[in-house]
């Protein structure tokens, strides 16, 4: 293979997973010196794919630049360089496999192999042995063949809709849904609730935004401002509590003697709503004992919580899984005999990452905290997509406003007590239809490794329901004054008794959620599992190895119960995806017994429903 070609298959490398190789001026000289050596005139055009990976890109100079190697030029450095600038940026992959492979045929001694990034496969996918007449394709970098779908459009509550409304794309917009959702329901905690599997479920959830570099992510960061209001209230609340504790203390320590006849002042509570995940295990599970067992963790980077998880003592991980279910938070410690305690927790998590960085914050598919997280993979970026915008508008200054909007409609929430969402018979029939349907979906493309994440995806939307069936309902003017307008978002709980409904003294209350609204959660389902089968690709249970479940899955949803060999290889070339690879998938789910042969001559069919 000649400087060219190696070239440019690095390069396809570094744009699938959306690096910036170039980040400072000198690496950018090193970079255009590298190329020129090397590949003359024809690397320019490489050269700008390259660059233009950075926001500061600006195509002018960097011909410049690039014309200026070509005329000097440096011997002394060569392709190798970019090689190296590749990998200092997290796209892993030897110079000496793409640029010694001779070319050949896939599966013999001389074939190319393939080009390894930070989210690439690294052994065979399946671990079966001949599964397939030939080789499944291993894909680099972290995007599917096929596009990742997005929610579909729905008439939001006005609240919501506003806050959608500042993405500028689809992917923005959901996201900022998801983010939203997260934020807003955390501090809704033990107000609002649902009946599900048993026990209350609350609208507490952890979702993990996934996108390689400068892909649009970074707008998550405003979602926190809708929130801040209410850490804000607390922290001014400890701030008084703590003048007056220093006080006490102050007066008991000069008792003197006396002091053994009075009780010593109790520093107070640390609490907090906006839990920082610069911390360690141990310090988050204080943070949120102190605060109740209330709290999010907001965090623009997963790595910064990684810390926490690796943590001798912290034990983290366990803390995440358990705050999901609402369970006991508990610590002991030996030094001094302290324990603590929360009967109930609503911790709720919103972070962002690379795809490098989900490993790192989840280790293994066999982590509980993968099953219970939701997932977005926002795509990279493949052009330059101006930021310039005409209206001026500041975008700090207006999620600022909405937060002290929230924190009043949160205020009344809190002062009417608790909101428990009641669903029809007939939407718990359409619910359960739909998560069957799903359930036995997951199985044909990824066995039992989804079974977990579809049932807590069924879970977490039922928090959302609630989420949004109160919101809508405070769009009523008359949201708690059932008497006076029929259609209030609220009733009484039929528990309550008459006389006290007479009095006013009403604390639980129930709240349907309209057609519309349940329908428009209920689709959230299929795009959110999608978004999870692809990041399970990066997560096998004991090495990383990307497996195209998305595309997996994508491919057989689209053949339905029944096709042929014929169907399957045609719809497989029109997504993208190899026949090898396509056949590979076939004979291992039929010899695992999902699929069967009908006639023996190449029709199909799905061997039975998995509920």
């Amino acid at each position: 293979m000649n400087n060219i070609e190696s070239l440019h298959r690095l390069t396809e490398t570094v744009e699938t997973a959306g690096a910036d190789i170039a980040p400072t001026y000198i690496e950018y000289v090193q970079l255009a010196f590298a190329i020129a050596t090397d590949c003359g005139e024809a690397g320019r055009g490489y050269f700008h794919r390259l660059c233009r990976m950075s926001a500061k890109y600006q195509r002018k100079q960097a011909d410049r630049v690039f014309s200026n190697a070509l005329a000097t030029k440096h011997g002394d450095i060569h392709l190798g360089t970019v090689f190296h600038l590749a990998e200092t940026a997290g796209v892993t992959l030897r110079k000496e496999e793409v640029m010694n492979s001779p070319a050949g045929t896939k599966g013999t001694a001389g074939a190319p192999r393939n080009f390894l990034t930070h989210t690439c496969a690294r052994n065979k996918v399946g671990n079966d042995e001949n599964d397939g007449n030939g080789e499944e394709e291993l894909l680099p970098g972290s995007e599917p063949q096929h596009p990742l779908p997005t929610f579909p459009e729905a008439d939001w509550p006005e609240f919501l809709k506003r806050i959608i409304s500042y993405g500028k794309t689809a992917a923005q917009h959901d996201i900022m849904l998801l983010g939203a959702l997260t934020a807003l329901g955390s501090s809704m905690e033990r107000y609002v609730r649902c009946s599900y599997g048993g026990k209350y479920q609350y609208p507490c959830m952890q979702c993990f935004v996934i996108a390689p570099s400068a892909s649009g992510k970074s707008i998550l960061s405003y979602i926190r401002l809708l929130v801040e209001p209410i850490h804000d209230q607390i922290r001014t609340e400890v701030a008084v509590q703590m003048k007056a504790y220093k006080r006490e203390k102050a007066a008991y320590e000069a008792m003197g003697k006396e002091r053994s006849k009075v009780e010593a002042p109790q520093i107070p509570a640390n609490r907090m709503f906006l839990i920082s995940g610069n911390n360690t295990g141990t310090g988050i599970l204080q943070n949120i004992m102190d605060s109740e067992g209330t709290g999010l963790i907001c965090e623009a980077e997963a790595d910064t919580l990684s810390t926490a998880i690796g943590s001798d003592y912290g034990h983290w991980s366990d803390t995440l899984r358990k705050a999901f279910d609402h369970d006991r938070l508990s610590y002991n410690r030996r030094t001094d005999q302290e324990y603590r305690e929360v009967k109930k927790s609503f911790l709720s998590v919103l972070i962002s990452g690379t795809p490098s960085q989900v490993r790192t914050f989840i280790p293994t598919t066999e982590d509980g905290a993968f099953s219970r997280q939701l997932f977005y993979y926002l795509h990279g970026i493949w052009k330059w997509v101006s930021q310039f915008t005409d209206d001026n508008i500041n975008l700090e200054e207006i999620f600022t406003a909405m937060g002290l909007e929230w924190k009043e409609k949160l205020d009344m929430i809190k002062a009417h007590g608790i909101h428990t969402l009641q669903l029809t018979v007939e939407q718990k029939e359409e619910f359960d239809a739909l998560f069957s349907r799903l359930f036995s979906r997951s199985s044909i493309a990824n066995g039992r490794e989804m079974y977990s994440f579809v049932a807590r995806l069924a879970v977490n939307l039922c928090r959302i329901m609630a989420e949004v069936a109160v919101l809508r309902a405070l769009e009523s003017p008359h949201s708690y004054q059932f008497k006076v307008s029929p259609a209030s978002g609220f009733t009484p709980d039929k528990e309550i008794p008459t006389d006290n409904i007479n009095d006013g003294i009403i604390t639980r209350w129930d709240v349907t959620i309209t057609p519309e609204d349940f329908k428009a959660v209920l689709a959230l389902a299929e795009p959110l599992y999608c978004h999870a089968t692809h990041i399970l690709s990066f997560l096998p249970a004991v090495e990383i190895s990307h497996r195209s479940n998305a595309d997996r899955d994508f491919l057989f949803e689209q053949l339905g119960e029944k096709f042929t060999r014929a169907q399957l290889l045609e719809q497989a070339a029109a997504i993208g995806i190899k026949e090898n690879t396509a056949l590979s998938w076939l004979k291992r789910l039929t010899k695992k017994g999902v699929f069967i042969s009908i006639d023996g001559k190449g029709t199909y069919s799905l061997a039975r429903v998995r509920v």
